[in-house]
């Protein structure tokens, strides 16, 4: 492959081909993610980009992606990132891979946030950790539009650059657009939290909100932090490792608006026979298998989910197609829930559970 002249078209039709053969079952999609990977070029540039020749370096990265996708890893694993909502998340070998009907799992949690700020739910100690963000980028940004500023002033052509013009007018406006003081906070809670997925998208698109994500696994927890890092939220998400809420602390119990989870769902025997290989061998089974019928991890946060939610508070979870309304009939069969309900994923098939506490 490296000796010859390989075109972003040529080797976007040949991988199609390859993985068409191997059983993919998205081998166009496929091949798009391992070349944007391999040549840093988004999808959509790939085909504004079809003449253009891959360098040696960016072969071998290509060459390795399409071994591994071709031997049944998931892409996931092979590019290392993915996209969910509006974020980008690291993701690795031996935490689960996010799927996109977990995205209708964060739109219940969102509106239990919603709900709860609606109420007037405030925590001052929240709010002052959103105020300290706020007050951070305010600083950054500041300095940003004095950077320009001052390279503008200085510039030593008769006429200004266009280019650092126009940013310094972007860096001032996004500068002016900045809050003066951070929104009103809540806190959630997500066990199970994987690649963090759930946690830091609340804390992105609901900004002050504080969130504590836990995780049994060491090497969730490792991605979780670092996905948190790299998109800045270190300060609005905290992640433990523990099993369930084990390390949640004492004062913090009793006052989460919201308890979001996506546990190990899938029944034993479902999980030994059904379930695609693909997902079978290569991701932990630690994070899929739920027992007998699926709902051993839930039981368990159902047990602990009336102490560690405010009055109120909104319990979501994601669980199996068939399961999920026998989770329901559990959450009516014991007090204090005001409301129960079974929503379904973007295949229209019954997925999240919807509970909220009483007043």
């Amino acid at each position: 492959m490296a000796d010859e002249l390989w075109t972003v078209q040529r080797i976007l039709n040949w991988t199609v081909g390859f993985l068409e053969r191997k059983g993919d079952e998205h081998p166009r999609l496929s091949a798009e993610w391992l070349l944007s990977d391999a040549t840093g070029l988004s999808r959509v540039e790939l085909y504004m980009n079809f003449d253009r020749p891959l360098v040696p370096a960016e072969l071998d990265i290509m060459r390795e992606g399409v071994r591994r996708r071709g031997a049944g890893e998931p892409l996931q694993y092979v590019t290392g990132e993915m996209p969910f909502r509006h974020i980008i998340l690291r993701c690795e070998r031996g935490v689960l891979i996010p799927r996109p009907e977990t995205e209708v799992l964060v739109d219940a949690a969102l509106e239990g946030v919603d709900a709860a700020l609606a109420s007037g739910v405030n925590y001052d100690d929240v709010r002052a950790r959103a105020q300290s963000r706020v007050e951070e980028e305010r600083k950054a940004r500041e300095k940003r539009v004095a950077d320009l500023r001052e390279r503008l002033q200085n510039w030593e052509g008769e006429l200004p650059d266009e280019r650092m013009a126009d940013e310094y007018m972007r860096a001032q406006a996004e500068l002016e657009a900045l809050p003066a003081a951070a929104p009103l906070g809540v806190r959630v809670l997500d066990l199970c939290t994987g690649t963090g997925c759930i946690a830091l998208s609340i804390a992105s698109e609901r900004p002050g909100t504080y969130v504590v994500a836990t995780d049994i696994s060491p090497e969730a927890v490792a991605v979780a932090e670092r996905n948190c890092k790299t998109l800045g939220l270190s300060d609005a998400v905290d992640v433990l490792e523990c099993d369930l809420a084990d390390a949640v602390p004492e004062e913090l119990w009793g006052t989460f608006s919201v308890l979001v989870s996506n546990p190990p769902y899938i029944p034993t025997e479902i999980l030994d026979y059904d379930v695609p290989s693909e997902v079978r061998d290569n991701e932990p089974r630690l994070a899929l298998d739920g027992g007998d019928d699926g709902l051993d991890v839930f039981r368990r946060i159902l047990e602990v989910a009336p102490r560690l939610l405010a009055p109120a508070g909104m319990l979501c979870v994601e669980l199996f197609e068939d399961n999920v309304h026998d989770a329901a009939d559990l959450v009516r069969a014991s007090s204090g829930w005001s409301r129960v309900e079974v929503r379904e994923d973007l295949t229209h098939r019954p997925r999240v559970l919807v509970a909220v506490r009483d007043v």
